[in-house]
C-alpha cells in the first residue's frame, strides 16, 4: 500500500510541492494527510489539509483555480511528494500565479514582488460567507466555551430558551414589516438568522444540510 510506504508527521501530514508542468515553476507548498492524498490520486485534482481551518480542501474549491495532476513524485526519504500539475489561472490567493512571487536579491537584500494575474476581491469577495463564518463560530463556542459568551448561555440554558428566543425574534421581524422600516427588518432578520444558527448547532444540523433541502426544491 502506497500509505505505507511514506512517512507522514506527528499530525498525520506529509508536505506537497506543487510544479507547473510545462514551465516547472514552483507554484506553491501545501500539506497532505491520507485523506488528501486519496482524493488527489482520486480525482485527479489537488487536495489538502487546511491547518489552519482543520479541514480537507481542494484546491480551486472556491476560486475554481484547479490544479490538474500530471505526474507525482516521492522523494527519496519518502517524507515528502512533487505533484506536477496545469493550473488554472493562478495558485496564489494573493492574486499572483505562483506563491513563491517575492524575489530576494542575495547581494543587497531587497525584495521584488511579481505582478497579481487577478484581483483576489473579485474571485474571494462573497458577502454571503458571512453566513458560514457565523455558522462555525457558533459551533466553536458551543466545543469551545467562551466566558461571557451569549452563545455559550443559551447552549447552558437549553433548547426550550433557544426555541423562545427563535420565536421572539421572528415575532420582531414581524413587527418590523409592518412598521415598514427596512432598517428595523434588516436588525431583526439578523438577530433572528443568528438565533437560528444556534438553532441549528444544538440540532447537529449543518449549513449544508439547508442548502441541499433548497436546492431539492428548486
Amino acid at each position: 500500500m502506497l500509505h505505507e510506504q511514506l512517512k507522514f508527521d506527528d499530525n498525520g501530514l506529509i508536505p506537497a510541492i506543487i510544479q507547473d508542468v510545462e514551465t516547472g515553476q514552483v507554484l506553491m507548498l501545501g500539506y497532505m494527510n491520507r485523506e488528501a492524498l486519496e482524493k488527489s490520486l482520486q480525482t485527479g485534482r489537488t487536495h489538502f489539509w487546511s491547518r489552519s481551518r482543520n479541514k480537507l480542501w481542494m484546491k480551486g474549491e472556491t476560486s475554481r483555480h484547479i490544479q490538474e495532476i500530471e505526474e507525482v513524485y516521492l522523494d527519496c526519504d519518502k517524507d515528502a511528494l512533487l505533484f506536477k500539475v496545469k493550473q488554472t489561472t493562478a495558485a496564489c490567493h494573493t492574486g499572483h500565479y505562483s506563491c513563491f512571487y517575492s524575489t530576494i536579491n542575495v547581494r543587497c537584500g531587497i525584495i521584488a514582488d511579481d505582478e497579481p494575474v487577478f484581483n483576489p476581491e473579485d474571485v474571494y469577495h462573497d458577502p454571503s460567507s458571512i453566513l458560514k463564518e457565523l455558522y462555525q463560530v457558533v459551533a466553536d463556542r458551543r466545543i469551545n466555551p467562551k466566558e461571557g459568551s451569549y452563545t455559550n448561555y443559551l447552549f447552558d440554558k437549553g433548547l426550550d430558551k433557544i426555541l423562545k428566543k427563535v420565536g421572539e425574534e421572528a415575532a420582531e421581524v414581524i413587527i418590523a414589516s409592518k412598521n415598514r422600516s427596512a432598517a428595523e427588518v434588516v436588525y431583526e432578520v439578523s438577530d433572528l438568522v443568528y438565533h437560528l444558527m444556534v438553532l441549528l448547532v444544538e440540532q447537529g444540523i449543518t449549513l449544508n444540510d439547508i442548502y441541499n433541502e433548497l436546492k431539492k426544491r428548486r
